[in-house]
């Protein structure tokens, strides 16, 4: 481990490991601190295309395209027999058309080994327990490694792309209540033998359960896929037992979960569960640090927006730190904070009108107008960013009245 150097990352991560990549490939000594021993698994599976300029910019993408993940070229909504499929191909914004389906434990070691081939030291088991920044934006860390030694590490410059570990806004008590509701999500990595049997078998597959309740299908180019359960906590009340138990009754209370997933292993010990997961902070930025990805805001699993808020926002910070290094003026509240908050808010729009009940009236009505759907597309591909599209300039708006005049004309 370095004891002095350029920048501090915490957070080995696809966030972390973004930052560091493209601060290394500028010259800057960096060392990246992890509290967790790779692989290791987290939630966040369905990427989007918008992920894929973060990723390639940090020079990622031959070793992942080596990996031979399961590519994913849009995303299909079922509501019982009403279907909804977006492919990126259609989308409004000119981007990527296509990204990945992942096994996190793999993607994320892919990036983090990736950054060690290139000379980036990551200590791993390695807890920052404490952070002292003077007024020049200089930092010393305190860190305790696996044994319970600690050690310090002098940086100029801090990078904290620590995830749900949220390590700067808890050390300074940055953290805020998140303005989303709570709800919980129970899933498992299961065997998929029938997979074939269905048509387009390979396609992530967003299931309503009731208006208040979700299922995600992502399956994995290795066999086996990802089943999830989202909603409210009461709902999983209604289904007693153990882990097992409650999980296996969760898949036989869906027709098409239970035909497809019968005779399933779960590849887990058991199946797991999350809850409360949103989550917030007052600031993006201060003297001599910066803060990316999930440690920045973390809305809901269900438009897949983690991944992509924590590598462009790695990429968007790493960039601007490369600038402060070069003696360049950075305005943190207007090139980087503001920024990442007109994203946020435009996929917070989306999340909220799925939980109640507006993009429902969109997805499943029967006079959806295609370039509509071209331009939220392209939100659900990850371009939260391109404001000539009227469904992100306008988000909250356009979403509204549009629910509104489908919903009237089904009243007709």
């Amino acid at each position: 481990m370095q004891h002095e150097v350029d920048v501090l990352v915490i957070g080995a991560g696809p966030s972390g490991s973004v930052a560091a990549a493209i601060i290394h490939k500028a010259g800057l000594s960096v060392q990246v601190v992890e509290k967790m021993r790779f692989p290791r698994f987290v939630i966040g599976e369905s990427l989007l295309p918008r992920c894929m300029e973060a990723l390639d910019e940090a020079g990622f993408l031959p070793a992942l395209k080596a990996k031979g993940f399961q590519q994913k070229d849009g995303a299909k909504f079922v509501w019982d027999e009403l279907v909804c499929d977006f492919n990126f191909s259609q989308q409004f914004t000119h981007g990527w058309q296509w990204t990945w389906q992942v096994p996190r434990a793999d993607f994320d070691k892919v990036l983090a080994d990736e950054c060690e081939s290139r000379g980036i030291d990551i200590a791993y088991e390695t807890e920052v327990i404490n952070v002292v920044i003077n007024e020049d934006g200089h930092s010393v860390t305190t860190v305790k490694q696996k044994d319970g030694t600690t050690d310090t590490i002098k940086a100029k410059f801090i990078v904290d792309g620590s995830g749900y570990g949220r390590v700067l806004p808890t050390l300074f008590g940055m953290n805020n209540e998140s303005r989303q509701h709570t709800r919980k999500a129970v899933f498992c990595h299961i065997t998929d033998q029938h997979r074939e049997n269905y048509v387009e078998p390979n396609r992530i597959i967003i299931g309503v359960h009731d208006p208040e309740t979700w299922i995600w299908v992502i399956p994995f180019s290795n066999g086996n896929t990802s089943v999830g359960y989202v909603g409210k906590p009461e709902f999983f009340e209604l289904f007693p037992g153990d882990a097992e138990e409650q999980f296996r009754a969760l898949l036989a209370a869906n027709a098409v979960l239970a035909h497809r997933f019968a005779d399933t292993e779960f590849i887990w010990d058991q199946p797991r569960s999350l809850q409360a997961w949103s989550s917030t902070t007052d600031t993006f930025y201060g003297n001599g640090f910066v803060l990316t990805g999930n440690v920045t805001e973390f809305l809901d699993p269900v438009f897949s927006s983690g991944v992509t808020l924590a590598v462009t926002s790695a990429q968007k910070a790493a960039n601007l730190v490369i600038k402060h290094f070069n003696g360049e003026q950075v305005d943190w509240q207007k090139d980087y904070m503001d920024i990442m908050l007109r994203g946020i808010d435009v996929f917070r729009t989306y999340v909220n009108a799925w939980y109640d009940g507006d993009l429902f009236d969109i997805f499943f009505s029967e006079q959806r107008d295609s370039a509509i759907m071209d331009k939220i597309c392209s939100i659900l591909a990850g371009y939260v960013w391109d404001e000539r599209n009227p469904f992100v300039k306008n988000h909250e708006k356009n979403i509204r009245n549009l629910s509104r005049y489908l919903r009237s004309l089904k009243n007709v």
